[in-house]
């Protein structure tokens, strides 16, 4: 049995929504396809103020909501435990603190010092016919960059570019799919309206939230202060929107455990600027006493959060389909670039390129469209992750009332059709030509702990967004280092 919220035939209807509702064209989407009633979307307070970047697009009203959102659903969440109370126009969320995280890589420091976060070739390529975009922050993706151009790993910024000087943006796409590789055209938006993956997308709710199966409803563990306490949760993601996502569950009191694998070291800093209230640890799924660890920490785990591609978890037994049989009642949200069905469901990707491949790029061009662009802050990412949190408390608070088990599908590409349906900006002309008006954006410091529990190094990052009735201000737990903790809960029961 599966049962799939409604969606409207024509994806860009806002009907049914109320013209005075707090949230912009994207959030409203989002909350149409989570069900949220028009009661319970009055909890959030009309925003006073939007992060001031500058952008052709929408992008401040989608940074709010998606931020509003997850605090809406946390919200209620803490309402049914009784912990909280989402009373009217009582969610008002602080537009500094929305702009200090969606740029918070600006923000961070580790004892005082900056990281650097621009790789050499992640960049925009001049080809034969047009741009390309490619991403080469990993080690791996450097490799098979390089390799597909037929260069050493150690190849600079000029031999690369000149390698694809006299290549077509298509070809190079294609072959860099086959290898592995990860080089995007860059395409205009009406070039991505023709693309399949397009279509493919435009059917699709803006976020996918299932229920299958006829699992009881599961009971909340022990009561606290904050609406998720007790939910425990395994975090199987990397990069931005994942851990976002992981972290608003954990800042609202869940139980994260991040895994990850011990042959595909991350960025220090960059799962530091994430892992706020979290843990972390290393296991490898490909051994078997590691894969029977992960099965023993699902015994008890409410929510799986990965953002492997459709059929990467299938050989080991951790797909949907399997943990819902396994573990009813689970909650399994999965995120993507492209989605997960269509030419294209198969395929690796970032926010950068996503931007790239959907015409975004093309529009945040602050010379006309000559020169390809971006949007001021990875907002794909950020967004998703906060939209998927929503989704994920959603579920949960389903399944307590409801049965059954959950299956959650965000990708950045349908974020990326929705802020282009959203249209310009309001006065984009003339926001692309001035000076943005800054935003006195917040810090907060945390600690870095080491396995033992003692305080090496101190954090300085963008601090919480979320504003849910008696949401925390300051990151609770000092933060963990990459793969410094046991592979078990830190809760009890």
């Amino acid at each position: 049995m599966i049962r799939t919220a409604d969606q409207s035939e024509d994806p860009g209807a806002d009907e049914g929504r109320p013209a005075d509702s707090p949230l912009h064209r994207v959030g409203g989407r989002v909350a149409d396809a989570l069900a949220l009633q028009p009661d319970d979307i009055a909890a959030i307070a009309p925003a006073r103020r939007l992060p001031s970047w500058r952008s052709t697009l929408r992008v401040a009203e989608l940074a709010y909501d998606s931020a509003a959102l997850s605090s809406l659903a946390m919200a209620l969440v803490g309402s049914d435990r009784g912990v909280s109370t989402p009373g009217m126009r009582s969610i008002r969320v602080d537009a500094s603190r929305v702009q200090a995280s969606f740029g918070s890589e600006r923000l961070f420091r580790i004892d005082g010092s900056a990281p650097r976060f621009r790789a050499p070739l992640s960049d925009f390529w001049r080809v034969s016919d047009g741009w390309v975009r490619t991403h080469g922050n990993y080690p791996h993706h450097v490799e098979r960059l390089t390799a597909l151009l037929g260069l050493p790993a150690r190849a600079g910024r000029a031999a690369v570019g000149a390698a694809m000087r006299d290549r077509g943006r298509f070809e190079l796409e294609d072959r860099a799919a086959r290898a592995g590789a990860l080089i995007i055209a860059v395409r205009d938006p009406s070039e991505w309206r023709s693309h399949p993956q397009f279509s493919v997308l435009e059917r699709s709710p803006a976020v996918h939230l299932e229920s299958r199966g006829n699992a009881a409803p599961r009971r909340w563990r022990e009561a606290g202060g904050l609406p998720l306490t007790g939910i425990r949760v395994l975090d199987l993601t990397r990069v931005i929107a994942g851990p976002v996502a992981t972290r608003d569950l954990a800042t609202a009191g869940a139980d994260v455990l991040r895994i990850d694998s011990p042959r595909l070291p991350e960025v220090a800093w960059q799962h530091l600027d994430t892992g706020q209230a979290k843990r972390s640890t290393l296991l490898d799924l490909d051994r078997s006493a590691d894969l029977d660890r992960v099965r023993q920490l699902l015994e008890s785990a409410d929510v799986v959060v990965h953002g492997y591609r459709p059929s990467a978890l299938s050989k080991y037994g951790l797909d949907f389909e399997a943990l819902h049989r396994r573990f009813p009642g689970i909650v399994v949200a999965q995120l993507s670039a492209w989605g997960t069905e269509g030419p294209w469901g198969r395929r690796r990707g970032f926010d950068s390129l996503v931007q790239a491949a959907s015409g975004v790029a093309v529009l945040e061009s602050t010379d006309g469209g000559t020169t390809p662009g971006a949007l001021p802050v990875q907002a794909l990412d950020h967004s998703a992750g906060h939209f998927l949190a929503a989704s994920i408390a959603t579920a949960l608070l389903r399944q307590r009332r409801e049965g059954g088990s959950f299956g959650i599908r965000v990708s950045l590409a349908r974020i990326a059709n929705e802020l282009l349906a959203a249209g310009p900006a309001p006065h984009a002309a003339d926001a692309a030509a001035s000076v943005d008006q800054e935003l006195a954006l917040p810090t907060t410091s945390v600690p870095v702990v080491t396995a033992s529990g003692g305080a090496t190094s101190r954090v300085e990052c963008a601090p919480p967004i979320l504003a849910f009735d008696g949401a925390p201000t300051e990151y609770r737990s000092p933060l963990h280092r990459w793969g410094a903790d046991p592979p078990v809960w830190s809760t009890t029961g």
